[in-house]
């Protein structure tokens, strides 16, 4: 059921749903909706039956965690270093992403059966002024505006960073040997790098987060439609993973909506 929050004039509502998929007999993402920060995540888990989805969980409810636990705390005494030309919640927002990086690292280190576990990581943080968009991995942030689709994220893959350096055609990307393969993601190294970017709210703009169950399954100008199409976030977010799972449900899927609506 889609919740709604109050934002600086405007209402920002939230919806979002989980799925195994057709393919996996067991799933791996973890969805988080807000229930007190103008939060939203979708972490996308890897290394295996037995801890892709530690890695998830982990990795949400440390980030959720670690917002419950400086919400009332002006002077916090970071865990890692901030860069001062950052604001406030914008150095909450990656430190809370870092510490659940090094939660999982040490996890994987201490015990031999999450050895090589890891996850993706989107998140969207809801200011009254500023969107704020944080990522690590190739789960992906679409902004809706205007009736156009938006990719704000960029995927940190091996086929990304061919494609960046001109050494895969267009026409090969499809036939791509290496296309699951991610470059950075949480907990595959002691620190991590978190791409951050600021978004101006506007009324009407559509915030659409997922796994790539969804993003390589379904094409952009689909998930468009759809998304234009299906006015109720909760119902949105069914028919966009039954697309997904119209088109062969390969991967686990899940889907977070976030909307600025009038107050």
């Amino acid at each position: 059921m889609s919740t709604s929050f109050p934002m600086d004039g405007m209402r920002v509502r939230f919806a979002g749903e989980t799925d195994v998929g057709m393919k996996r007999t067991h799933n791996e993402d973890n969805l988080y909706l807000p229930d007190e920060e103008r939060l939203i995540m979708v972490a996308d888990g890897m290394g295996g039956h037995a801890a892709g989805d530690v890695a998830s969980k982990l990795a949400v409810e440390t980030v959720a965690g670690f917002f419950r636990a400086t919400a009332e705390d002006p002077r916090i005494t970071w865990p890692f270093m901030i860069d001062r030309e950052n604001r406030h919640e914008e150095n909450r927002l990656i430190t809370g992403i870092k510490l659940a990086n090094l939660k999982i690292f040490e996890m994987a280190q201490r015990d031999s059966r999450s050895r090589g576990m890891g996850t993706t990581l989107v998140s969207c943080l809801f200011c009254d002024d500023l969107v704020l968009v944080a990522h690590v991995g190739d789960s992906r942030v679409y902004q809706i505006r205007d009736g156009k689709i938006r990719q704000l994220t960029e995927d940190h893959s091996l086929l990304n960073d061919y494609i960046k350096m001109k050494r895969i055609a267009p026409e090969d990307v499809d036939r791509f040997p290496h296309k699951n393969v991610i470059v950075r993601a949480l907990g595959m190294k002691e620190t991590v790098a978190v791409d951050v970017l600021r978004q101006e709210p506007r009324m009407g703009d559509l915030y659409l987060l997922c796994s790539d169950g969804l993003s390589g399954m379904v094409d952009d100008s689909d998930v468009l439609k759809l998304a234009l199409a299906e006015k109720d976030l909760d119902r949105c977010s069914e028919r966009l993973i039954e697309a997904a799972n119209a088109n062969g449900g390969a991967d686990n899927i899940t889907v977070a909506l976030a909307r600025l609506e009038p107050a």
